[in-house]
């Protein structure tokens, strides 16, 4: 009897007065975009809409993945969404509410698109569509990277704790299957072991005897320590350390062969131990004189001069090793740019203090760092000249300060006298 409330329309019910309309009708009537709205829902994937941001403003998404809400109604959705003015380390799980639906550009069925179009659109195409995607992936020919990116579309962790921070993630990492339910992991922060729930971490960490990462500590000033880890030695450290560097890398692999790697781990010390605030990563044999593989400052210690610290530190190493060094390519945007900076300051400071002629093999063995990388720095600051079959350096005092000024501090200074290391080799 209650049901009867509900006005039907068939063939025995009289229509309802004028002054008592149906509860659903009204609203219709008085929002008439709102059937319009409902009828999109739920969102498909590949909709282009716009979604009120942290920062309390509208920007515009597409829309990545969904999925159902439970316990809700027939168009209760989260949306995966992607934000096309912003690098994809700020993807994340939306609600309805978030979403301007008047906004809604258009819904594309991006399984069969891909069928048609991801093996002939070029990698030129394919970057103009989403520069943020391809960031670090410039090997890879369209289909691959279309590959990737769907394996790697959604972050599968949400937050990480390590010591007293709880970090934001910014990509997929691919942690064994049992991880697959966690929205977030706890690290112990001395051995990179991460457990499902904070009791589990609580409980091992009044067994874990670690204050330190394993290995050699090659580095002591002050407060910021460097340890040296063999992949080979410290298995699990160094394969912990790939799953954890990958929430923070837009890599395409992970390094499962972490026995062909050594990991330079920076600290900052105190009484309760030395906390990694970063690390890098080099092969243990480079045939192309690679000296850095992976780079990585965890976001609560980032602008403070500590990835600067590593890149210097790494070429601190190539010098110890009588080579040349470079870092593996291809280099992301970013990471260009750090470099770039870098050997801007370090070239830069020789070509003001030097008296007379220098040449690009000269300013090599002073810095370790390979010719080629020198003369692409000096070409986009256009300080050489080709002239007569070879290539002169153009050091006006002014235009070197510009450029000095230009490129930035240089951070924390390495100071090589605290450096004790000799350069690996194997042991047979």
């Amino acid at each position: 009897m209650g049901s009867s409330a509900k006005t039907e329309t068939n063939g025995n019910a009289s229509p309802p007065s004028s002054n008592q309309k149906p509860h659903d009708q009204a609203i219709i009537e008085s929002d008439p975009s709102k059937k319009r709205k409902m009828g999109m829902l739920p969102l498909e994937v590949g909709t282009q809409v716009m979604c009120r941001w942290r920062d309390g403003k509208h920007h515009p998404v597409k829309v990545i993945e969904r999925r159902r809400i439970y316990n809700g109604g027939s168009n209760d959705y989260e949306y995966y969404v992607h934000y096309t003015e912003f690098n994809r380390r700020l993807d994340e799980w939306t609600h309805l509410d978030q979403l301007d639906l008047d906004s809604v550009e258009c819904a594309v069925d991006e399984k069969v698109e891909d069928k048609v179009t991801s093996l002939k659109m070029t990698r030129h195409q394919k970057r103009k569509i989403d520069e943020t995607h391809v960031e670090g992936h410039e090997e890879l020919d369209a289909a691959s990277l279309r590959e990737h990116e769907e394996f790697t579309k959604v972050k599968n962790i949400a937050t990480i704790e390590l010591g007293k921070y709880e970090i934001e993630t910014w990509y997929f990492s691919p942690f064994p299957p049992e991880y697959n339910d966690c929205v977030k992991l706890f690290f112990c922060e001395f051995c990179l072991n991460f457990m499902k729930r904070k009791e589990q971490l609580q409980r091992h960490m009044r067994k874990c005897d670690l204050k330190h990462p394993p290995g050699d500590e090659i580095y002591r000033s002050g407060t910021l320590s460097m340890f040296e880890v063999d992949g080979k030695k410290n298995k699990v450290y160094a394969q912990n350390l790939c799953y954890l560097a990958k929430l923070f890398l837009d890599h395409k692999t992970l390094y499962y062969d972490v026995d062909l790697f050594l990991f330079y781990v920076l600290c900052e010390c105190d009484d309760r131990g030395c906390h990694m605030v970063g690390y890098f990563s080099k092969e243990k044999h480079s045939e192309e004189a690679y000296n850095l593989a992976c780079i990585l400052t965890l976001p609560p210690y980032q602008r403070k001069g500590y990835g600067k610290f590593l890149i210097a530190f790494s070429y601190e190493l190539s010098k110890k090793e009588g080579k040349v060094g470079t870092p593996e390519r291809p280099l992301s945007d970013l990471g260009l740019l750090s470099y770039r900076g870098y050997w801007t300051r370090v070239l830069l400071d020789i070509l003001k203090k030097h008296k007379g002629n220098i040449s690009i093999k000269e300013l090599s063995d002073m810095t370790a760092i390979k010719a080629e990388d020198i003369l692409s720095t000096l070409q986009s600051l256009e300080l050489i000249q080709y002239r007569k079959g070879q290539h002169v350096i153009c050091a006006d005092p002014k235009v070197l300060d510009r450029h000095l000024k230009a490129a930035g501090r240089g951070g924390l200074d390495v100071d090589v006298s605290k450096l004790i290391w000799t350069p690996y080799k194997d042991q047979s």
